[in-house]
């Protein structure tokens, strides 16, 4: 009788489980949880558009920091910044808690191997989106940092540490790994999965265009950075991985380093526009 007794007990917990998950998803698809994360979109649309632009003027000799931090003092270097950044620091909040319920609260109806790869993909971009707007919050405060140096630190810390040097090269690898996935999805264009709203007009292969230019582009930038963190682990100098701005600085000194310089910072507009445009139309 005992053990009948626990396993209704387990049934209920169980219903009561279930349906605080239910009701925690229908929260998820409420109106203002997707217009908070459509202006995550948007937001982080902006920052690719930003820091292509910062990386064509270094072409030029135009001083700059081609990250999301440069971007981002770009974004605050004017009257309206403090509340600029408290709005982008919102949007990206939103656009966190609604990756946070892609990877948990959706994830559950789909098929255990999907079910895995959704909590680990989407879980990434929560951790992601909610570092970028830690960003803006800091910028908000006064708080100034160089991305560089905080890379710097990181690695050194990270090499110091036991298995740091393997640690750095499996970093490394991951984000050379992100990058081919950004340039396989690109020239696959599996980024129409997201958007269909134009899908067979004239206004459909120009996004498609901006779509295989700016995840190729970004998949290349991610490459380089990602190189900088191997090749920083391999000859034991922390100090030569210097994240996205090191990366596409150092282009600078090679003999075609900046026509693929110019070539990569005007993907990162075209893929800035492309996501504009799914921060609008896009399936949520």
């Amino acid at each position: 009788m005992s053990g009948i007794a626990t396993a209704d007990e387990e049934s209920g917990i169980d219903s009561v489980i279930d349906g605080a998950a239910d009701a925690a998803e229908a929260a998820s698809n409420s109106i203002w949880l997707d217009v908070a994360a459509r202006s995550g979109f948007a937001v982080m649309a902006l920052l690719h558009i930003v820091i292509g632009a910062i990386a064509v003027a270094l072409v030029l000799g135009v001083p700059g920091q081609a990250d999301p931090t440069g971007a981002i003092e770009q974004l605050a270097a004017n009257p309206w910044g403090p509340a600029v950044m408290w709005a982008a620091c919102t949007a990206c909040a939103g656009l966190s808690l609604w990756q946070l319920s892609e990877a948990t609260l959706r994830a559950r109806h789909l098929p255990r191997g999907e079910r895995l790869g959704k909590l680990i993909s989407s879980g990434f971009l929560a951790v992601a989106y909610g570092s970028v707007g830690l960003s803006f919050a800091g910028f908000a405060l006064g708080q100034r940092g160089d991305s560089g140096d905080s890379t710097r630190d990181f690695s050194t810390a990270l090499v110091q540490s036991p298995f740091g040097v393997p640690a750095l090269v499996g970093l490394g690898l991951t984000i050379i790994g992100i990058g081919v996935y950004f340039i396989v999805k690109g020239f696959g264009k599996k980024f129409k999965e997201e958007l269909h709203h134009f899908e067979g007009t004239h206004r459909g292969r120009l996004i498609s265009v901006l779509g295989v230019t700016g995840h190729v582009a970004k998949g290349l930038a991610l490459i380089l950075t990602g190189l900088l963190f191997v090749i920083a682990a391999a000859t034991n100098n922390p100090g030569s991985s210097t994240g996205l701005d090191g990366s596409l600085k150092a282009l600078r000194d090679h003999p075609f380093g900046p026509y693929l310089l110019l070539a990569i910072g005007a993907g990162f507009i075209a893929y800035g526009a492309f996501a504009l445009v799914r921060a609008r139309f896009g399936r949520m």
